[in-house]
């Protein structure tokens, strides 16, 4: 009996890392949402994305790069390849991307149509996954992916203030995020070019203040003084931004975590299943109106998504690699896990 509770105990103790790693991201994901169209929107009126983005990767540079200097533990690890290299920066312009186009969207949409248009990511998911890595699914897999597109089209033509540029850049952050877990979880998985969470996270991040600098002089050049206009009319704004910044740099750093302890499709499950709860706390903070037939598509799509990971469960004996489709990645790198998925 003692052999077989020694046994357990690994088990459970890693369940309940797992469990605590996913509570302490959904927190931080929904603070982070909230905070962001609070900022956009309806709070001081700071519509600036792209600086607001660069705001929050400059932080998970300088909160990194403290952190890793806390503890021996917490040290970077070195890029080992420029093969490796090549792989961060590529996932740093789609992350970029990613949070600019996302962070745009909430200048237009309520964060929770946001929401129920991010529920899509497991079907940009799965064609990533047979584009980069040749995996394909079965037909329950595939067909559980038409309540997912179709309960978002439902949820459309019941949103009251919808906006067809935001539902636009929107649906294109949803599908660059699923490109990033895909890549992100290669690059975490593949024993020759491991990455910690919080080295890949300071690497990328470092390479996305370049590009999002950039970005900024040419797309928002006057964000650095709207910002110091903001500040001098009331000094707490730069609590806000700051608590803002700290909150992205948690999520960010917890959504590589989820990803470790996951894989890339149960890390959209999960996050599709933090999409309602956003939603839900979004409507009783911003009180905006939603439909019937809001809440009906988004339910639809909700259980395309549950439907999505449990044809994925029972298919989870070795998905079949394509043999014509080699990929972008190296045919030494592993699939993506074919086991259940937990985003955002």
């Amino acid at each position: 009996m003692t052999e077989a509770k020694a046994k357990a105990t690994p088990g459970f103790s890693s369940w309940t890392a797992t469990l605590a790693v996913i509570a302490l991201w959904y927190a931080a994901n929904i603070s982070t949402i909230i905070s962001n169209r609070w900022l956009l929107s309806s709070g001081p009126g700071f519509r600036q994305p792209v600086f607001l983005t660069l705001c929050h990767m400059s932080a998970c540079v300088v909160m990194g790069f403290v952190a890793s200097h806390i503890h021996p533990s917490l040290a970077l690890k070195p890029v080992r390849s420029k093969q490796q290299f090549y792989k961060v920066c590529f996932l740093a312009v789609i992350f970029c991307a990613t949070i600019v186009l996302g962070n745009a969207s909430l200048k237009y949409l309520h964060v929770s149509f946001n929401q129920a248009i991010g529920s899509t990511t497991p079907f940009y998911t799965a064609v990533f996954s047979y584009l980069l890595q040749g995996v394909r699914e079965n037909y329950l897999t595939y067909a559980s992916l038409v309540p997912i597109m179709g309960g978002i089209a439902i949820a459309s033509g019941g949103e009251i203030d919808f906006h067809l540029l935001g539902f636009l850049l929107c649906m294109a952050a949803t599908a660059g995020r699923a490109l990033k877990t895909v890549i992100q979880s290669i690059l975490m998985t593949d024993p020759s070019e491991k990455l910690d969470p919080m080295s890949l996270l300071f690497y990328m991040s470092a390479v996305s203040v370049v590009l999002l600098t950039g970005m900024t002089v040419v797309l928002e050049p006057n964000a650095l003084t709207q910002a110091a206009k903001l500040y001098a009319a009331d000094s707490s704004f730069a609590t806000y931004m700051a608590i803002n910044a700290a909150l992205a740099y948690f999520t960010n750093l917890l959504n590589f975590v989820v990803t470790k302890y996951t894989s890339a499709l149960t890390l959209q499950v999960l996050g599709n299943a933090k999409g309602v709860v956003a939603a839900v706390v979004s409507v009783r903070v911003f009180g905006n109106t939603v439909t019937t037939q809001g809440i009906l598509g988004y339910a639809i799509t909700v259980a395309g998504v549950f439907a999505y990971s449990e044809a994925k469960r029972r298919g989870k004996a070795e998905p079949t690699r394509s043999p014509s489709v080699h990929g972008l990645m190296s045919a030494g790198e592993p699939q993506a896990s074919p086991q259940v998925l937990i985003g955002r």
